[in-house]
């Protein structure tokens, strides 16, 4: 796919899992916190890695993995029925942390912002 083509579809595959995540009835996805970070489609559209990362952390994003490599037909399914693409890529979930490690960062800057305050008063 050409470089407009390909970043739109994997954007709207984003979105679209998104959606389907939150309908999804797995106790180990609902309730969750859970955020797709990134998805990578192949050239080809063939495949799929769905980034996925969770508020409470690893653990968390892991057992929600879980959780999805189970429903991946069904989350397939969907996504070719509302995106109406010619091929559906084969979706491979991988947990990823850098939501935690986001808010670990913006931790660390919160506490240097205050420490900046209180050495000027």
């Amino acid at each position: 796919m050409a470089g407009y083509k390909h970043d739109r579809v994997a954007e709207d595959i984003k979105r679209e899992i998104a959606a389907v995540i939150r309908e999804l009835k797995d106790p180990r996805v609902q309730g969750k916190m859970l955020t797709v970070v990134n998805v990578d489609v192949s050239s080809d559209a063939s495949f799929a890695k769905v980034y996925v990362s969770a508020l409470e952390g690893k653990e968390t994003a892991v057992t929600a993995v879980k959780g999805l490599v189970s429903a991946t037909g069904y989350i397939r399914r969907e996504i070719g029925q509302r995106l109406h693409l010619r091929k559906t890529p084969e979706l491979k979930f991988i947990a990823d942390d850098s939501i935690e490690k986001g808010m670990k960062i913006a931790g660390m800057l919160n506490n240097i912002s205050e420490e900046e305050k209180s050495y000027d008063d």
